[in-house]
């Protein structure tokens, strides 16, 4: 397929829109960045999710859009109000930007979406064609990925991002502190699965599938998810440090209001579509990856 020369993305300021617009521009792409005010650098393009605007005429030609806008669902207690906010953000947004993709015509749309589809699995391994679930989070992914389909018949990938793990940001920037003084432990009974991948895979995946004949439903995530058991144990033996004090459900539930469900509930999420696109990981296994994070 052709190797796109300008992409334009939202979200470029967040932790994975960060990393890929640097590894976009590294490669040689022209990025261009779509921000919530009026432009201050020649990158940036407006765009309103909340009034449904888009400035076309700035995206006129353009190749790819990469859609990674959204309220994140970590960093606030889940109370009625920020739950609409949640859902809103994802609607709106992405509905304005498929809009967006059907008028302009890029030859791929990727948009975010999430492995809070699969709601609570257990043990069962997921792929990309199991149904959705029933929980609040798997609600605001089938409405997410229907709003992307307002793209039309440009090529659309619908990006089921599992747990993004890198030392700067994300969940495992919160846990390194505590780990690195001894408090780190696991969460609840442990037995939970979590299904995670690194931020650099994130962004070469990203990167392959602007090139590559996918579509639909792509889990962005390792091959190989562990316990929440086996990712605490792993964290503390690559820091060198116990894992001796296991955060009780109760306190967990206390803490984290909503989203203690999925830091508690269990998603063992299989990558196929991207194994089966020829897709190779570069960090596959939790232990060596947590030990390549820790020391870089």
């Amino acid at each position: 397929m052709r190797v796109p020369e300008r992409i334009a993305i939202t979200g470029s300021s967040g932790l994975i829109g960060t990393a890929l617009v640097g590894h976009l521009k590294s490669e040689g792409h022209t990025v261009q960045r779509l921000v919530r005010r009026s432009p201050v650098a020649v990158d940036e393009v407006t765009w309103d999710p909340q009034t449904g605007y888009v400035d076309l005429n700035a995206l006129e030609g353009v190749d790819a859009i990469i859609h990674l806008a959204g309220a994140p669902v970590a960093d606030k207690r889940w109370t009625k109000k920020y739950k609409a906010e949640i859902l809103n953000s994802r609607l709106m947004g992405t509905s304005t930007i498929a809009k967006a993709v059907s008028e302009v015509k890029p030859d791929v749309f990727i948009s975010a979406s999430a492995i809070g589809w699969y709601g609570e699995s257990g043990n069962r391994a997921v792929v990309e064609n199991d149904r959705a679930g029933d929980d609040f989070l798997a609600a605001i992914c089938r409405e997410w990925e229907a709003a992307a389909d307002l793209a039309g018949d440009v090529r659309t990938v619908k990006l089921r991002t599992g747990l993004v793990l890198d030392p700067t940001g994300g969940a495992l920037g919160k846990m390194l502190p505590l780990f690195r003084l001894g408090f780190g432990g696991k969460l609840g009974n442990g037995k939970q699965w979590w299904s995670w991948i690194t931020l650099h895979d994130v962004v070469r995946a990203i990167d392959f599938s602007l090139v590559h004949d996918i579509s639909g439903p792509v889990n962005l995530t390792s091959p190989n998810p562990v316990t929440n058991q086996e990712f605490t144990s792993a964290l503390a033996r690559a820091l060198h440090r116990p894992a001796l004090f296991p955060a009780p459900t109760f306190a967990l539930k206390a803490a984290l209001g909503g989203f203690s469900s999925e830091v508690l509930g269990s998603k063992r999420v299989i990558p196929q579509a991207l194994a089966d696109a020829g897709f190779t990981w570069d960090y596959p296994h939790i232990t060596e990856t947590l030990n390549a994070l820790v020391e870089g």
